[in-house]
């Protein structure tokens, strides 16, 4: 039997992330062959992944990362079965890793084939999930590109925000912010009235009609009254026509001008678990 020296052991560590024991068993069973030990820890994972296919992940970490030049941000959520779990320094360190990396990949399926210290980023959840014990997948996956992109993760990690200005400006970085923020707390449906779904548009219509109805308002005023509860709809549930959350007498546009008069707000994106 090949002898396991500490600093084997602490070096698999390390490169894994598994625990002290998990590496030491995987290091006698491949006779010390690092390679084979790595393989052996995957190997597990593997069945481990497989057992637990069907549990719920709504536990993790939302990680928002932004490249240098704040013109490209990308949100991931490293998600688990646990709040014991997405609260381990470890697990949270690594979905920071991994929102780095996503950085440089376009979409999901490119980020989860992406390359991570020597294994696909597939691979090494599947690793994780043996190693801890719980499904470890990707939950969410956004991407959002700009003139200045700003990024706001919430309290916990549970929910974690980008928005996009048309322009660089003076205390760009702060109204970004700010409006990422107020996209985590308010959690709009659509950027402004044009991005929301005409199903979602027509919904609401029947709604406020059959409410309508059933105060007993006439037939022939219920097409009015509901265009004017639509635009209310849209006041509560687009971002930029949102009443902005530090100041409630201006519209969240009415902001963003108040620092330039041609700044816009051009685009959000928003992950949240659960």
């Amino acid at each position: 039997m090949a002898k396991i020296t500490a600093a084997e052991v602490n070096k698999l560590r390390k490169t894994t992330g598994a625990g002290m024991m998990d590496c030491k068993n995987a290091l006698v069973e491949s006779e010390g062959d690092f390679e084979k030990a790595i393989e052996t820890l995957r190997k597990k994972g593997q069945k481990v992944a497989a057992k637990r296919a069907d549990r719920e992940s709504s536990e993790g970490a939302a990680i928002a990362k932004v490249n240098a030049d704040n013109t490209t941000g990308v949100i991931i959520s490293l998600n688990c079965e646990t709040d014991f779990v997405a609260k381990n320094e470890s697990f949270v360190s690594l979905a920071n890793d991994l929102a780095t990396l996503a950085l440089d990949c376009d979409t999901k399926e490119d980020f989860l084939a992406a390359d991570f210290n020597g294994m696909s980023v597939q691979d090494k959840l599947t690793e994780q999930t043996g190693v801890i014990g719980e499904k470890i997948e990707i939950g969410g996956f956004a991407k959002l590109s700009a003139a200045f992109v700003g990024s706001y993760i919430h309290a916990g990690n549970k929910i974690a925000t980008l928005s996009g200005l048309s322009a660089v400006v003076d205390g760009a970085d702060v109204v970004a912010k700010d409006v990422a923020m107020q996209a985590a707390a308010m959690n709009p449906v659509a950027l402004n009235e044009d991005g929301v779904d005409q199903t979602v548009i027509d919904k609401e219509i029947e709604i406020a009609k059959d409410l309508l109805r059933q105060e007993g308002k006439p037939e022939a005023m219920l097409d009015n009254i509901a265009k004017g509860k639509l635009k209310r709809f849209f006041k509560d549930n687009t971002l930029v026509n949102q009443a902005f959350i530090k100041d409630s007498k201006q519209s969240v546009a009415e902001y963003v001008k108040s620092v330039d008069a041609n700044l816009i707000v051009t685009g959000f994106k928003r992950v949240a678990l659960g």
